[in-house]
């Protein structure tokens, strides 16, 4: 008799890998939650505030594909700490400088740090995660979340008090970010086997995801296409939510801050809850109920008082972060040889096409006001149907 044993979920390696993507996005979030200090303090535009976030995003996005390609062939262990090297550089850059040439340049430092943590630690995440993906990425990608939250809180509370030069504390995130991650590094070879070994144990399910190449290429063109709506919408909120909420309702700089951290947080929440689901009902289903559901909010959005767009951004973001995890195994399961390369398509070229949109949108945003920004973002959600063309690749998982 065959006991089959369910593959070890290494829990302890999953909390340091969400743990130190918390620091790695607590630090990038600092840029746009910096925004209204640097626009008051430099006499910005919304087209100059729209290329700060197109410049950070397209310096991840790209490195993060190459860097994904590069690793899958020749895997590296550490080079997410080389990574946060260049993240501290550019935050410490960005703390000290004194034109938006110099601003510039240090975001787009603490890019090209992000282009270079993402890849590998996206592989270390899959391999850690046994039978359970969807938790594996929902707790990877919840520290991502969480700490992309924290940089309104930290701004309110340290950056507008203290001034720009306050950034420069969060080095020390940094520092203990590259501790945890050399002690990932050297989990790799081990967490490395056993995943091997279990696909090894499972060939009828290493043949199933042998999938065609139109159904790749299918396939990989509207999961993309999904995550870039999702960024799109993201973005704005990220880049220009504060600068709305003090325009319209007349809120304080910390106030206008608490508010998008509050939006923030529920996307952390949406993308644990979204990948424990998809593990039990599917990732298709959970793929839809993202796009469906935040439609109807999106589209009320744009009216709603004070009162009630606290209320829908957090529903909206709660349903919309779902879909992450989904997401992203969804291509792996497309490709499951090339996990650093889907890690950095996903993580690095969706957030660049997301930096752009950013800058179109400050261009709009100057011409029309942030509202009209706003009012037609509402309609993003929409392009999400296009998942109506995915190819079904988990039947035999609730899907």
């Amino acid at each position: 008799m065959t006991i089959v044993t369910r593959p070890k979920t290494h829990l302890a390696v999953l909390g340091v890998l969400g743990l130190s993507h918390l620091l790695n996005d607590m630090m990038q979030s600092l840029i746009p939650a910096a925004y209204p200090i640097l626009k008051d303090a430099y006499a910005l535009d919304f087209v100059q505030i729209g290329i700060i976030t197109m410049t950070f995003q397209i310096a991840g996005a790209m490195l993060q594909p190459v860097i994904g390609m590069v690793t899958d062939r020749h895997p590296a262990p550490y080079s997410p700490v080389v990574g946060m090297m260049f993240t501290l550089s550019g935050l410490v850059s960005l703390a000290y400088a004194h034109n938006y040439l110099m601003i510039l340049v240090s975001v787009a430092m603490i890019g090209i740090g992000s282009s270079i943590f993402h890849p590998e630690a996206t592989r270390m995440a899959r391999y850690a995660a046994g039978g359970r993906q969807g938790l594996a990425q929902g707790i990877f990608q919840v520290g991502g979340q969480a700490g992309g939250a924290l940089g309104p809180v930290f701004a309110a509370f340290i950056v507008v008090p203290w001034g720009q030069p306050s950034l420069a504390w969060f080095a020390v995130s940094a520092l203990v970010a590259m501790l945890l991650l050399a002690w990932i590094g050297s989990k790799q070879r081990q967490l490395s086997a056993e995943f091997s070994a279990m696909r090894a144990r499972s060939k009828k399910n290493a043949e199933a995801v042998k999938h065609a190449p139109a159904t790749i290429a299918l396939g990989l063109f509207v999961l993309t296409f999904l995550m870039f709506t999702k960024n799109t919408y993201g973005e704005s909120f990220r880049s220009f939510y504060t600068f709305y909420l003090m325009e319209r309702f007349g809120l304080s700089i910390p106030s206008a801050q608490i508010m998008l951290f509050v939006f923030l947080l529920a996307a952390a929440v949406g993308v644990l809850l979204g990948g424990i689901i998809g593990d039990k009902i599917g990732r298709y289903r959970i793929i839809w109920i993202s796009i469906l559901g935040p439609l109807p909010l999106t589209l009320i959005l744009p009216y709603a008082d004070l009162f009630w767009t606290g209320v829908l951004t957090i529903m909206i973001n709660l349903i919309m972060a779902s879909a992450f995890a989904s997401i992203l195994i969804y291509a792996m399961d497309l490709l499951p040889n090339r996990i650093g390369l889907i890690g950095g398509l996903f993580y690095g070229l969706n957030f660049g096409l997301g930096g752009i949109a950013a800058a179109l949108l400050g261009v709009l945003a100057d011409s029309y006001g942030v509202e009209t920004v706003y009012r037609i973002c509402s309609f993003m959600p929409l392009a999400g149907l296009l998942a109506w063309f995915l190819p079904r690749i988990d039947e035999g998982r609730g899907g």
